[in-house]
């Protein structure tokens, strides 16, 4: 039995037409990493102010330029077009696209999922794909499976890094043992300047003791680098609400409780201050207490980390979709599918 066999029909366009939303730093990284794939080819990117469109495809580095010169991928000749609803224009203006990546920041927490209700609403069939982080956030999501299923959407949620690839690290480590007693993800992100990623720095204050979704949101630049001042640019975050629990409790690893997300974040220097991992810990059939440990390399990016996995759990879902699978997926049920 072959490959195409035990999946079904594999039956790809000749290019998965891929659109990002959202073009702040995590966007752009997106957009480069696309770039040299083979089997899939930006078509789409949207901001806040606009959005562009090319059926043959968008130049990545031109995308970018327009919108760290002007502002927003809208101005970008002869593809971009200016407006303040630009994800709800680009979706019912009928643009094919099979898949969107949502490089969106989840602030307020409902609006990864009010986004999704826009798809949902508009007749659009393909697939979605977001790197989101707050159980809270996915919680939300997975209320919309059977609205989701209606739709002909299918929906990969929590396919970054962490939710993510160490989430689908630990699902796998976990089948060594009758039981687990604890899976704990430690995180380490360098970035060299935090003004590319505005929103993810709020996402991370937000789980800053004192801090929540809506202080953190409602922060000024000049509030944020007041703050990154105090810690001299490095933000620990300890017992995180990491979307990594829900996921792994649905797909059966164990339950919620037992898992545990921190890491640090140094927003003043591109290299890792700790390596990222996930350690498995469990007992075995014979009654041995062991620990299972994936790493990560410290050479690989944050934005690698989460582009990467998320492009190849958009693929997984192009599978799924065209057997007719929609609802919503996470990163520890579905295994991602290589890009070339």
């Amino acid at each position: 039995m072959d490959a195409e066999q035990v999946m079904g029909s594999t039956n790809f366009p000749t290019t998965i037409r891929v659109g990002v939303l959202g073009f702040g730093g995590l966007g752009q990284a997106a957009a480069k990493v696309l770039a040299p794939k083979r089997e899939m080819i930006l078509v789409a990117a949207a901001d806040n102010k606009g959005y562009a469109y090319a059926a043959e495809g968008l130049n990545a580095q031109e995308c970018i330029a327009t919108y760290q010169s002007q502002g927003s991928v809208g101005y970008l000749e002869p593809f971009g077009t200016l407006t303040n609803r630009s994800i709800k224009d680009l979706i019912e203006n009928d643009h094919p696209v099979d898949g969107y990546f949502l490089a969106l920041p989840n602030l307020p927490n409902d609006f990864i999922a009010s986004v999704a209700k826009q798809f949902i609403e508009s007749g659009w069939r393909g697939v979605l794909v977001d790197a989101i982080k707050r159980t809270s956030a996915v919680e939300q999501l997975l209320t919309q499976k059977e609205e989701l299923q209606a739709a002909g959407i299918t929906y990969m949620t929590g396919c970054g890094a962490t939710p993510g690839l160490l989430t689908a690290a630990a699902a796998l480590a976990a089948q060594s043992y009758a039981e687990i007693h604890r899976v704990e993800i430690t995180f380490g992100v360098g970035i060299a300047n935090w003004e590319a990623y505005r929103a993810t720095i709020r996402e991370d204050i937000a789980h800053m003791p004192g801090y929540t979704v809506e202080t953190a949101r409602a922060m000024t630049d000049a509030e944020v680098e007041a703050l990154l001042d105090k810690t001299n640019g490095v933000l620990t975050l300890e017992n995180m609400e990491h979307a990594d629990d829900v996921m792994l409790e649905l797909a059966g690893i164990c339950s919620r409780d037992r898992v545990t997300v921190g890491g640090v974040v140094d927003t003043r220097n591109p290299k890792k201050p700790l390596s990222t991992n996930v350690k498995v810990t469990g007992r075995t059939f014979e009654g041995k207490i062991s620990t299972h440990t994936f790493t990560l390399g410290d050479e690989t990016s944050m934005a690698a980390n989460v582009c990467g996995p998320a492009f190849g759990y958009l693929k997984a879902g192009i599978t799924l979709h065209q057997r007719g699978i929609h609802g919503i997926f996470t990163a520890a049920e579905i295994m991602p599918q290589f890009v070339r």
